[in-house]
């Protein structure tokens, strides 16, 4: 916890400007602070930092790809939303609910390849048949099979085969 605490106290005020300048604003970047330290303490790797401010670098990288995604992910939806018509226009309850379920897909689906993500999506949101994608990605229908399989494996299991 020391080694923890030194880190802290030696790198926050530097990631946060460093965060701040990524950001644009210290809102944000105050978050990811936090965030960076917080998965650098759950990793309990402290102890074997050689180089802290890289490793801080690159945590911080990861979580504001994340929140820029997450960012990207949140206005697709609503553009999408904004689609419908008023009378079928969900709750603000339901459209937070929708959209914590979207980003936790788009996380479990991260490691996968773009055409299994891509195979999987169509199927799910825009409903089209293991054919339509096959057509669409240039790939046999059994290879479309295989695609939906591995995403469905990825998000009920964790990639588990």
């Amino acid at each position: 916890m020391n080694a923890f605490k030194a880190l802290y106290t030696n790198h926050h005020s530097w990631l946060s400007q460093w965060l701040r300048k990524k950001m644009g604003n210290q809102f944000d970047a105050a978050d990811l602070a936090h965030d960076t330290f917080m998965r650098v303490l759950l990793s309990g790797d402290v102890d074997k930092l050689h180089e802290p401010r890289a490793f801080l670098t690159t945590v911080a990288s990861g979580l504001v790809s994340n929140f820029y995604r997450r960012k990207k992910l949140e206005q697709a939806y609503l553009d999408a939303l904004m689609q419908l018509p008023e009378a079928v226009m969900p709750s603000p309850e339901v459209k937070a609910m929708m959209l914590e379920t979207l980003v936790e897909i788009d996380g479990l689906l991260e490691g996968l390849s773009y055409n299994v993500r891509k195979a999987f999506l169509l199927s799910q949101l825009d409903g089209l048949s293991q054919a339509e994608i096959a057509l669409e990605l240039g790939v046999s229908i059994s290879t479309v099979k295989r695609y939906i399989v591995q995403a469905i494996q990825q998000c009920c299991f964790g990639g588990v085969r």
